[in-house]
């Protein structure tokens, strides 16, 4: 038997199947999506086994595979051939896509070790001892003397595969005895062998609660590890390790039981044409358009208990992880222990024990951001998008994927319906429903026949401020005092963390710059530093000006701590929550954050665009905007829309039960439309309009767009080789297809690389395909000189 294998080197050279022989013993083990340790060239590196032949093509002898990594293959036989699509249409190397589909501790680690050539060099006292870690060694003479016996061929580089996925281990005590035998102990102890009566005690009660795991015994009885070592070696007590899973729903155990809920006529209509979906096998995509609060979420529940009653699984991703401790609470309420949850706050362990369950079967439901779209779930009867029109659901790093195109390939392949839901559909997902590629269904009105919330504008530039900061007006300050004396609460966002934007000398206009990148830094109080939000650079606050040491230095702008130290001045008594990348690093942040605010031990919740979507507070009656505008002067195609889909979402968290809601949108653009439709929430004219701008720009969904980005640490040579490919491209493509740039990026230098950016835009392209593969293999060969080429096919943001 031959297996084809993707070998972990990602290069042009070595992006095709490799064949190997597969031994006798290793024929039972060895299947389409194992992982395999093979032979290549002078090393021993993984792969992916992604096909199985009785014969080989070719004419010599074949080296044989060396190991299988894993008892069960975990990548099924449709992530193997999803892989192959994607490399076709993202430009990315297949082995690296591969590679994304696992947990990250599941990715091979490498190490490289100097080991003995022959017996006389076994006998070096260089080599007794621990292996030799090449990667780990930093004394000079110890590296002389490691170059001196490879010179020598004393010593061999050899690759060491690591397997850095560990299963979780619990001690469990098992019973050696009968019930009799533990009566008789008993009855021969001492009275002041407190533990070990304590313990027989249990045992003679609950017998059948055996095996009971160490930490039950410690936690319910009060018991030390040192009682149950002596319990075993009196051989009472049989101790065994066995794998458990770490449990990343650990807080969701105690929720209350959900109240059944009645569809009302339109979310019934909508649930009906996906359950008809559901019922006959069909890949049907569905664009869920409803107003916020109209009650998709329950659709959504009432769809995946469908899938699951003809014994099929359901994938539901949601683009936050803010959004996941709400939505995983109403869904492990609903489904129990059949849910899974995956996102990147969870711990590595905790992944790869959610991806071991998902993997063996025992799940039915899996909730997760972006990268759970590549979860091995085997019959899957529906895929729920939620907020759909998200950024976030693009992957801006290689591989370059879009969970929405992913789900449209796996809807297919399980012959299973797709359901895309927002309040504020991307444009490109409402013109595909408008041309009838998408089923369309409407949500109109709320789900509690509430209204939706009054939205008022405050223009900023004809207003009274309260406090010294400018940032909040009077009228909002004013609003929010009426929602205090009420008890009711309140969701202020600034779409902008930190406390200053940047640092400004007064006296000779010095701003100080990130000196790696190309971008002013950013003032933060709680860590007492400047940083920058692209590399993460630090450095201490100054009191002088670096260029002239004046000490008129003034700190511009705001962020969402400055407006927090503002509202505990003008707000003393008020409780206040912040919730932002800088508050939410810990695990479970974003859970306590949110429990605390729904059990109303904050008044205020304040923060950027996490908190708002999805989010579903009963007793939140005001929702303020402090600066609408933060996004909207971006030099980007879909800065409108995405201001739109911010404000209009954030409005759809007030109101959302019994109180009348208000909104208030401070800006100093009242009259963009963006704002202005979005004060009336008039999705539909807003599309309109939209679509008319990008018609008039030639811009998506008119067009399709790819961006090709050079970087170098010269600005120079990143220029040059965006100008020698756009010469390439010219050369191949057709007189319609339209080539913007090369022109340096928004921001020219982030981490010491220049970048340089290339936009195609085409509608249809033939050769386009072809061509930007030979852009990749080309990327390879412009590495050695320093540069990197980078291409993105349908880029959510082109800055």
């Amino acid at each position: 038997m031959i297996a084809q294998v993707i070998v972990d080197v990602a290069a042009k050279q070595t992006d095709r199947i490799f064949e190997y022989h597969i031994p006798a013993e290793l024929e039972k083990d060895v299947k389409i999506g194992s992982r395999v340790i093979v032979p290549f060239g002078r090393r021993k590196v993984q792969g992916f086994v992604v096909g199985i032949e009785e014969k080989s093509q070719f004419k010599g002898k074949l080296k044989d595979l060396l190991v299988t990594v894993d008892e069960m293959p975990p990548l099924t036989p449709e992530l193997i051939k999803l892989s192959e699509n994607l490399a076709q249409n993202i430009f990315s190397y297949r082995i690296t896509i591969l590679q994304a589909m696992l947990p990250w501790v599941m990715r091979a680690g490498y190490r490289k070790l100097l080991v003995p050539a022959n017996e006389k060099a076994k006998q070096i006292p260089f080599f007794q001892g621990d292996p030799v870690d090449l990667s780990k060694m930093t004394d000079l003479k110890q590296i002389k003397k490691a170059h001196q016996l490879l010179k020598s061929d004393d010593a061999k580089i050899e690759y060491v595969v690591e397997n850095r996925a560990k299963e979780k281990k619990e001690n469990q005590y098992e019973l050696t005895l009968d019930s009799a035998e533990y009566t008789k102990i008993y009855n021969t102890l001492r009275q002041n062998a407190v533990k070990q009566k304590q313990l027989i005690m249990d045992i003679i009660e609950n017998k059948d609660d055996y095996p009971k795991s160490q930490s039950s015994l410690i936690k319910g009885l009060g018991l030390s590890t040192a009682s149950l070592n002596s319990a075993v070696e009196k051989g009472w007590l049989k101790r065994k390790a066995v794998e458990v899973y770490r449990n990343p729903l650990a807080g969701f155990e105690d929720e209350e039981k959900p109240v059944p809920v009645t569809l009302n006529d339109e979310q019934q209509t909508a649930l009906n044409q996906i359950n008809k979906a559901i019922d006959q096998h069909k890949a049907e995509t569905f664009l869920l358009e409803g107003i916020t609060g109209s009650g998709k979420t329950e659709v959504y529940l009432h769809a995946i208990g469908q899938a699951l009653a003809q014994g099929r699984n359901a994938l539901m991703l949601v683009p936050e992880i803010s959004l996941t401790p709400q939505m995983v609470k109403q869904v492990k309420a609903r489904f129990g222990d059949k849910v899974a949850v995956l996102h990147s706050a969870l711990s590595e362990g905790e992944k790869y024990d959610e991806w071991r369950r998902i993997r063996r079967g025992e799940i039915q439901v899996v909730v997760g951001a972006r990268s759970a779209v590549f979860v091995p779930l085997d019959n899957i009867g529906l895929i729920v998008i939620d907020e759909e029109h998200e950024s976030s659901y693009k992957q801006e790093s290689n591989p370059r994927y879009n969970a929405k195109n992913v789900a449209i390939w796996r809807s297919k392949y399980h012959h299973c319906p797709l359901v895309l839901g927002s309040a504020t559909p991307s444009l490109g997902s409402r013109a595909r429903a408008q041309k009838d590629v998408y089923h369309l269904l409407r949500l109109t009105k709320r789900a509690n026949h509430k209204k939706l919330p009054k939205v008022n504008l405050i223009d900023l530039k004809h207003v009274q401020f309260a406090g010294g900061q400018f940032d909040l007006s009077v009228e909002l300050v004013d609003a929010i005092k009426k929602r205090l004396e009420k008890k009711e609460q309140v969701i202020l966002m600034l779409n902008r963390r930190g406390f200053a934007n940047f640092m400004l000398c007064r006296e000779c206009g010095f701003v100080l710059k990130c000196p790696n990148c190309d971008v002013s830094l950013n003032l933060h109080k709680d860590t007492n530093s400047m940083q920058c939000h692209y590399c993460g650079h630090t450095e201490p606050i100054p009191t002088r000006c670096p260029n002239c040491q004046s000490s008129k230095i003034r700190f511009v702008g705001t962020g969402t701590q400055k407006v927090q130290e503002e509202l505990d001045e003008l707000l003393p008594g008020a409780r206040i929550l912040r919730m932002d990348v800088d508050t939410t690093r810990r695990k479970g942040s974003y859970k306590r954050i949110l429990d605390s605010f729904g059990n109303h031990e904050a008044d205020i919740l304040l923060g950027t665009q996490m908190i708002a979507k999805g989010l579903d507070f009963p007793n939140v009656t005001l929702v303020g905007v402090i600066n609408a505008d933060t996004g909207l002067w971006l030099s980007d195609y879909n800065a409108s829309e995405k201001t739109f889909e911010l404000l209009t979402q954030v409005a759809g968290r007030a109101g959302r039960a019994d109180k009348e809601g208000e909104v208030l949108i401070q800006t100093y653009n009242p009259e963009h439309y963006a704002i202005q439709l979005a004060q009336t929430q008039d999705y539909e004219r807003f599309y309109g309009y939209e679509m008319h701008m990008r018609h008039a720009g030639n811009y998506p969904p008119y067009f399709y767009t790819v961006l090709i980005s050079v970087a170098a640490k010269k600005e120079q040579n990143a220029a040059r080789e965006a100008f020698k490919i756009k010469r390439y491209l010219l050369q191949h493509l057709n007189n319609q297809v339209i080539i913007l740039g090369p022109s340096p990026s928004a921001i020219s230098r982030v981490k010491n690389q220049y970048y340089y950016q290339i936009l195609v835009k085409y509608k249809k392209e033939p050769n386009l395909n072809k061509l930007l593969h030979h852009v990749q293999d080309s990327a390879q060969e412009a590495k050695k000189y320093g540069l990197s080429i980078f291409i993105d096919n349908e880029p959510e943001r082109i800055m």
